[in-house]
């Protein structure tokens, strides 16, 4: 399984207010609260840590076909300036990350980032994100493969009619989107 998720940085500052009374305690562990009130760009940690939980939620809701909401349930470390992990339950997400002036981008994985592809790409004002991201993903594979979603939403990539053993993610937040796809 794959997640990543994408935080446009500008819009992010425009649209969120996360100094705001009560958003830190709902959405952060206490650990992680600690180190964004101590960090030299607060709101960088936030996007950072919020980028690092949607996309372990991603791999999470592949694997149990679940939809929730619950970010204090997702508890985030970092390892290093790129890499970290996400915990919830009894499971583990490894995560690289990468962070920007513009944006914060993060890619979950259970296993190691072995045999993984990921794009970026900006997005432009008029264009669908979604024929964009299969615009895309073209790139990587023949004509005949398309992405198709199922019920709650998650992606998936297909042969004609045949599902691929590819685990895919797709993400979009104001000028930017991203997709990563790892081989099963």
């Amino acid at each position: 399984m794959i997640g990543n998720d994408i935080v446009d940085l500008h819009l992010a500052k425009t649209q969120s207010n996360w100094q705001r009374k009560g958003f830190l305690t709902k959405q952060f562990t206490n650990h992680e609260q600690s180190v964004i009130l101590s960090s030299k760009n607060p709101f960088l940690k936030v996007w950072l840590f919020w980028s690092m939980k949607e996309a372990a939620y991603k791999c999470y809701a592949q694997e149990y076909q679940k939809r929730f909401f619950a970010p204090l349930k997702f508890s985030c470390k970092i390892i290093n300036d790129a890499s970290g992990f996400v915990s919830v339950k009894s499971k583990k997400y490894y995560i690289k990350y990468l962070l920007t002036d513009d944006y914060v981008h993060s890619i979950a994985r259970e296993k190691n980032f072995k045999k993984m592809v990921f794009d970026l790409f900006l997005v432009d004002k008029n264009t669908c994100v979604s024929k964009k991201i299969n615009q895309e993903i073209l790139l990587y594979f023949d004509k005949n493969v398309n992405l198709q979603k199922n019920e709650i939403g998650i992606p998936y990539l297909y042969q004609q009619t045949k599902k691929l053993p590819i685990s895919i993610s797709t993400a979009h937040h104001g000028d930017y989107g991203a997709f990563a796809f790892s081989y099963l």
